[in-house]
């Protein structure tokens, strides 16, 4: 790689691909009770890579409201512009949408994404009945990224983390770059995650990779020593990477996910 390094094209994401999703609940199908559910994808990435859990829920009767991240979803380059600030403020606002509407509530994320949930977590417990986390990143054993305040003003961005997918022929769209403004954002949201985690108590159902090339096992130690939720279960996915939600074990997380949900609503 030689330095600078200015990152691969700016190749813009399909519109359609990348669109938010906002459903109404269908009370009829649950049993008169309207619950509303946060799907929340990850950094770097957008809603497609969400959209088959989103559906599903949808299909259930849950209400959804699948927000696209600022900075996501369009060019690489314009997620330098924004922060861990920024993606919690969307999430806050389709949560509001969500309990304005709905009798109750449950949040669902993968990797920043759960991250982003957790953080609602601890700030709104009071507006959730529980999450859904799927291989969430809160924190990293990496060298480099301790490297991340200088490296941010120097390089824009490194090769990307997308597609960390078993099954063939999957996709997520995701950047082919990682920026390292947002990068350093980011994991200084992690660290002031993880000093907060005590706070949450709410029901937690945690999936997790046996083999995941993003997020490494020290998120799974950090929940488990952090978290003070009594209803908490770690499952753990033996056939699927990072980006679960389109891999192998799939079907399973939308089921199992579905039955957490009719329980903690319930």
């Amino acid at each position: 790689m030689k330095i600078p390094f200015r990152g691969a094209p700016a190749a813009p994401l399909d519109p359609a691909l990348v669109a938010p999703m906002s459903t109404a609940a269908r009370p009829e199908q649950t049993g008169g009770k309207r619950v509303g559910v946060l799907v929340q994808h990850g950094f770097t990435g957008n809603p497609a890579s969400m959209r088959p859990w989103a559906e599903d829920l949808a299909g259930r009767g849950y209400a959804v409201e699948m927000p696209l991240l600022p900075g996501h979803g369009t060019r690489w380059q314009d997620l330098n512009t924004t922060s861990w600030a920024d993606w919690v403020a969307a999430v806050d606002g389709a949560v509001d949408t969500l309990v304005a509407e709905n009798d109750v509530v449950v949040a669902v994320g993968l990797s920043m994404g759960g991250a982003l949930c957790l953080r609602l977590a601890a700030d709104r417990g009071d507006d959730l009945a529980g999450l859904v986390l799927v291989n969430p990143a809160v924190d990293t054993l990496r060298k480099d990224v301790k490297l991340l305040p200088v490296l941010q003003h120097v390089v824009p961005a490194m090769p990307g983390i997308a597609n960390d997918i078993k099954k063939p022929g999957a996709d997520e769209h995701g950047y082919p770059m990682t920026p390292l403004k947002a990068a350093a954002s980011m994991f200084t949201g992690y660290a002031e995650l993880r000093r907060d985690l005590p706070r949450i108590t709410i029901p937690v159902l945690y999936f997790r990779s046996a083999v995941d090339h993003v997020v490494d096992i020290s998120s799974s130690q950090a929940l488990n020593a952090g978290l003070s939720s009594k209803d908490f279960e770690e499952r753990v996915l033996e056939d699927s990477f990072h980006v679960a939600t389109l891999d192998n074990d799939a079907p399973r997380i939308f089921a199992e996910s579905a039955e957490f949900i009719d329980r903690v609503t319930g």
